[in-house]
């Protein structure tokens, strides 16, 4: 099953690497060029107790990518992951703040 992981913070990374230890073929996908360079590299931007070790053994099984191209991630995903922060506003309620980020790129609204 192709999954499409849009975010890769802690809930982004760390399910996306889960779900590839699955058997999930996943790609992770995030606006940051410089995080996706250090996460091609085997490099996680945060730290999880394993995560680096299942970063490794995922892509290496090639069951786990990672990419700033959105709208062809989103294209070949049977199930799309949406997984970027939404920090609430004045009112605590969330905001799409974060999330505007990602602008009328999708080809899947």
């Amino acid at each position: 099953m192709n999954i499409c992981m849009v975010g890769t913070g802690y809930v982004g990374l760390v399910t996306g690497a889960c779900l590839a230890d699955f058997g999930m073929d996943v790609t992770c996908v995030d606006n940051d060029e410089a995080k996706i360079a250090l996460l091609k590299k085997g490099i996680s931007p945060i730290y999880e107790p394993g995560l680096e070790e299942l970063i490794h053994k995922n892509e290496k099984a090639k069951r786990l990518h990672f990419t700033t191209e959105l709208a062809e991630s989103v294209e070949r995903a049977l199930v799309i992951f949406i997984a970027v922060g939404t920090p609430p506003g004045t009112t605590a309620r969330p905001t799409s703040r974060s999330s505007s980020r990602w602008p009328n790129r999708s080809p899947r609204t």
